[in-house]
């Protein structure tokens, strides 16, 4: 009896099943591409330097139609030899075959570049496209990126104490790995991309002229060192550029990306005409010089979009002409440990947007306390002819000088935020870095005076 009931328990579970599958409704799929809508027109990527790929990019495919969407194949129209790859949803496979797109759903699918070196000197283009397959149909979205060989200036060595520790940086933690510049042989028809730190050497000289593109690594230097010397001339055309290697998307004006030109303690006789120096953790630090000449002599020149600071002068001698320094996390301009100190015709202007800052636009100081401890040092500072301004309500000069040791600092003709001469200079978009005069501002004639062919 039981081995009957067991039968007849079972013939029912199969007919039930059976009727169940019968019910469920077959998925339809559209056999065209109708439907389907993409979130760009073209993926294009920014300058892709050989050799180091990009970051990956992504773009969204709709279905925006009321039946189910079947991919029976999406891949690159250039094959294995294309200088692109995908990931359709996860898949990283040269070929992403059957892939659904329900009604009313998207899919992403990310897209990275890598491209070889040639001989060209100038950009060249790279193109493809990704190719959607359905029943009915075939859709391209074009691919476009544009590759640069570049000069590589890659770590061989690190610094150790004498018993082989290695020397770690405290601003990033990491050792002090670098690379020596060839000073003489420095090509000047390619950009050049540092990782690590790059030095100049004791007693050599590093030219940069119009046109020549510096790309730094995260956390990347450029350390002039002891007894040796940078000399950039640049032109209004052609400035020197000093920058990150990303420049997509959201990292185009992103501060951050690398650290710092270093004019380290005992170099000298340093000079910067016509560069834009642009999205680091500080944009140049100069240290005390090896002789009475200034350590820094800069002119022309705009340094913007820095985490920490954007000029910062530690006991240096630094002559300032036409400057533009801005939007700095901590502040635009640090004068600390005394030193010696020119500016004329520069606007010190700080409208940080990432988070709240606390230290005003522009700080001169003549101590330093060490272990409770207050050593001085001379301080001469003078600003003519400038603008210091922001958006800091509580001012953005800070003078902070102890006058047991000979200390000054002298403000002449400048409007000022919160000091003598505080009026709104009214620059046209401060926030999204246009310094930029309104017609009737009360700074015209004062500050940087932009040639508008700069960048």
């Amino acid at each position: 009896m039981q081995r009957r009931l067991l039968h007849i328990a079972l013939i029912t579970a199969t007919l039930l099943l059976s009727m169940l599958a019968s019910c469920q409704k077959e998925e339809r799929f559209a056999s065209d591409m109708a439907e389907l809508e993409f979130s760009c027109d073209t993926m294009a990527f920014d300058t892709v330097f050989t050799q180091m790929g990009t970051t990956t990019r992504q773009f969204k495919v709709y279905n925006r139609g009321d039946e189910a969407v079947r991919l029976s194949e999406v891949t690159l129209a250039g094959g294995y030899q294309s200088r692109f790859r995908l990931n359709v949803d996860g898949d990283t496979g040269m070929v992403a075959r059957n892939v659904d797109i329900a009604a009313g759903d998207s899919i992403f699918v990310f897209v990275r570049a890598n491209i070889k070196p040639n001989l060209a000197t100038e950009p060249f283009l790279i193109e493809d496209a990704v190719q959607f397959k359905t029943e009915g149909a075939v859709h391209r979205l074009p691919l476009t990126a544009y590759g640069r060989n570049a000069v590589y200036h890659v770590p061989t060595d690190t610094l150790h104490t004498s018993d082989g520790t290695p020397l770690i940086d405290p601003t990033f933690g990491k050792p002090y790995a670098y690379s020596v510049i060839d000073c003489e042989n420095w090509r000047h028809d390619l950009p050049h991309v540092v990782i690590g730190y790059a030095v100049v050497d004791s007693r050599n000289t590093l030219h940069l002229q119009a046109g020549d593109e510096l790309y730094f690594h995260n956390d990347a230097v450029l350390w002039v060192y002891d007894s040796a010397t940078l000399d950039v001339h640049g032109t209004a055309e052609q400035p020197v550029l000093f920058t990150s290697v990303r420049h997509d998307g959201r990292y185009d004006k992103l501060p951050g990306q690398w650290g710092y030109v270093w004019l380290s303690l005992g170099s000298k006789d340093n000079v910067i005409d016509h560069a834009v120096i642009e999205n680091g953790y500080v944009g140049i630090l100069a240290d005390s010089c090896a002789n009475t000449n200034p350590t820094l002599r800069i002119s022309n020149t705009q340094i913007r979009n820095h985490t920490h600071v954007g000029l910062m002068g530690q006991t240096a001698r630094i002559e300032g002409d036409n400057l533009l320094v801005t939007n700095c996390g901590s502040a635009v301009a640090v004068l600390q440990y005394g030193g010696d100190y020119s500016f004329s015709h520069c606007t010190f202007a700080n409208y940080w947007r990432y988070e709240t800052r606390k230290l005003p636009a522009v700080i001169i100081t003549n101590y330093l306390d060490y272990n409770d401890t207050r050593y001085l040092y001379p301080m001469r500072a003078e600003l003519t002819d400038c603008i210091v301004y922001g958006s800091r309500d509580s001012g953005e000069l800070l003078v902070d000088l102890d006058d047991r040791i000979d200390a000054s600092a002298t403000v002449t003709h400048s409007i000022v935020r919160g000091g003598e001469w505080d009026e709104d200079p009214r620059f046209v978009e401060p926030a999204e870095g246009d310094f930029h005069l309104e017609e009737d501002s009360p700074a015209q004639g004062i500050g940087y005076q932009y040639d508008d062919v700069e960048q």
